[in-house]
């Protein structure tokens, strides 16, 4: 009976060990949802990251920002990622056609261009087609990019060459010319200028109309846990991420 008894008392052991090790890997695999997204999207994200994890305990979101187009080629060169939102359908279709995305993308904001100069506009940048003095410089995005394609589109609407002194890789980098006084203007959404606060003076133009960006958002097909990135893409789309991004000054897609 002893004899008996260990050996029933071992294979309890074994049986409660396997079925720790067995959830807690799940709950390792489970537990972080990692989100590449556009670089326009960084306050609401994080904002919307840190509403996740006090929603679901346990998890952890990891947010990675970055121009549109580099996190795709950073995704194709094997970049671990669970859920991708891009600032335009353009770059979300290379991700779909490079066989990276998991079912079909869903649209969730709008973002449209605007001027930004230094605090009280000192140059006087009523447009985008006024810009006297040869000595003005203009920052914009490189055209790869979500907002640099828009400002392409702006450009051509206005009929007028911005001539920019730099061409940077993602809107955040645009409004840190302007902001530390490298450049007089820059091209950016109107987010990224509702977020600098009073850092800049905001011009809107009429052609930015034409130029407006619409944002959407994948889950992988590498995601760890494909059910944990659906929950938070759905959340990001859902009420709470609505309004947590027209806060921010996105529109409605």
């Amino acid at each position: 009976m002893k004899t008996t008894a260990r050996a029933a008392a071992v294979l309890a052991v074994a049986v409660v060990g396997t079925a720790l090790t067995s959830c807690g890997t799940a709950a390792s695999s489970g537990d972080t949802v990692t989100v590449f997204a556009a670089a326009s999207l960084q306050k609401p994200f994080t904002e919307l990251g840190q509403r996740f994890e006090a929603s679901h305990p346990g998890v952890d979101v990891r947010l990675s920002f970055a121009g549109s187009s580099d996190l795709v080629a950073q995704l194709s060169h094997g970049a671990p990622a669970d859920v991708f939102a891009s600032a335009d359908t353009d770059t979300m279709r290379v991700a779909v056609e490079d066989g990276l995305v998991s079912g079909d993308p869903v649209t969730f904001a709008a973002n449209t261009l605007t001027i930004v100069t230094e605090p009280g506009n000192p140059e006087g940048i009523a447009s985008l087609t006024a810009r006297p003095g040869e000595d003005r410089t203009v920052v914009v995005c490189v055209p790869q990019v979500p907002c640099g394609a828009a400002t392409a589109r702006a450009e051509t609407a206005a009929g007028v060459d911005l001539a920019p002194v730099s061409e940077e890789m993602s809107v955040t980098d645009v409004l840190g010319k302007v902001t530390s006084g490298q450049a007089d203007a820059g091209l950016v959404y109107v987010t990224d200028a509702q977020a600098a606060g009073d850092r800049v003076t905001a011009v809107p133009f009429p052609e930015a109309a034409g130029a407006v960006n619409t944002y959407p958002i994948a889950v992988l097909r590498q995601a760890r846990d494909p059910s944990l990135a659906t929950q938070f893409r759905v959340y990001v789309t859902g009420p709470e991420g609505r309004s947590v991004l027209a806060g921010a000054g996105f529109a409605a897609p």
